[in-house]
């Protein structure tokens, strides 16, 4: 077990290497970086990401130290930097760290990553580790929720339809959870809004945020309330396509094990079928759900909640990542990258060794990584 769980480890770091490597290379590539994006703004040709991060006009620059210098014409590589002086130009690129060559670049980067050191945002002053601190709050609310809803709901209802296998009750069911996982959870959000949010029937829910103007001063049950109430058409629209993955995960589950040749033993000494489903096939079947808990958490964590958070204007790490991209702000990009990588590889370690947890049998010293 040691000598698995180190080769395992062993092999994270080329495996971080590589998703840095390639995602590095591919940045190098991509049109409208930082420096563009700064130029954008100080010309007021820019109307993406970079203008809803400030609206400062003219005195906007990579941490508030880059102001204007008009010049002469130059030919430059940047797009929209005609008309400016080269030597402003040479001082985005430097402060932005363009001016190294790109190995060096990514050289450094790692040196800082393995020091946990991601730097400070470009444009928001702020160190990569804080922006992500601020943030987790929200889409940990929303993982966790959304996880122990998942799990709740579905495992009861996947027993129930495997042993109601072929059943109304199973046919019936069976076609909600298929009609829910084929809608898109963003589209089912947009349907709660219309429905229940002020769209154009009810206005029972809020459409911002996870707490209401003034909560620090309510009482602590009305804190409770309060917080439910917000994060209610948020956790329903991201569960919608986990729930139904993991219905059928447990019925399937459930059936492959009511079929072998144990249960058939079990019934023929005379025990009931509530005995035989629950002291014998549950803990088996339970195997896969169980050992995948820490993937399903980690896939709501940090990437099911992206278009949940941008529709209920949800300050989380979905929208964080997604505004770091749209803006160039290359530190968060990467800096989220490695720690979101770093903690999946963990996470499907984890899974591997709840296997062995739940059942002892497996034995990872003869598995080949």
């Amino acid at each position: 077990m040691s000598a698995y769980i180190a080769r395992r480890i062993f092999l994270m770091f080329p495996t971080l290497l590589g998703i840095l490597f390639v995602s590095f290379v591919v940045v190098q590539f991509a049109p409208g970086g930082p420096v563009e994006r700064v130029i954008a703004q100080l010309t007021g040709a820019d109307t993406g990401g970079t203008s809803r991060i400030s609206g400062s006009g003219g005195d906007f620059g990579p941490r508030g130290q880059v102001n204007v210098a008009a010049g002469g014409a130059i030919n430059s590589k940047y797009r929209g930097a005609q008309g400016l002086d080269p030597e402003f130009v040479k001082s985005l690129e430097k402060q932005f760290g363009f001016d190294k060559p790109a190995p060096e670049r990514f050289a450094l980067m790692l040196w800082n990553y393995a020091r946990f050191d991601f730097g400070k945002s470009y444009f928001r002053d702020v160190s990569v580790l804080q922006l992500i601190k601020e943030k987790l709050p929200v889409s940990m609310s929303l993982g966790i929720w959304m996880t122990l809803l998942t799990y709740l709901i579905s495992i009861p209802l996947g027993i129930r339809k495997a042993v109601m296998d072929g059943s109304r009750f199973d046919t019936w069911t069976s076609a909600v959870v298929i009609v829910g996982f084929a809608i898109p959870g963003f589209l089912f959000a947009i349907l709660l809004i219309i429905l229940f949010a002020g769209g154009s029937f009810f206005n029972f829910f809020p459409l911002r945020g996870l707490t209401s103007d003034g909560w620090s001063q309510f009482p602590w049950y009305w804190k409770v309330l309060d917080y439910f109430w917000h994060i209610t058409l948020p956790l329903i629209s991201m569960a919608l396509g986990a729930f139904a993955t993991m219905t059928l995960l447990t019925k399937n589950s459930f059936l492959d094990e009511i079929r072998k040749q144990y249960v058939m033993t079990a019934r023929a000494k005379g025990c009931g079928e509530r005995q035989v489903l629950y002291n014998h096939v549950f803990r088996n079947a339970m195997l896969i759900v169980i050992a995948g808990f820490p993937g399903a958490f980690i896939h709501a964590f940090f990437s099911g909640s992206l278009l949940i958070e941008t529709i209920f204007s949800l300050d989380g790490l979905g929208l964080l990542g997604f505004e770091s991209v749209l803006n160039r702000d290359y530190p968060v990009v990467f800096g989220t990258l490695f720690i979101f990588s770093l903690v999946g590889l963990v996470v499907n370690l984890i899974s591997d060794l709840a296997y062995m947890w739940i059942d002892p049998r497996i034995d990872f010293e003869a598995r080949e990584v």
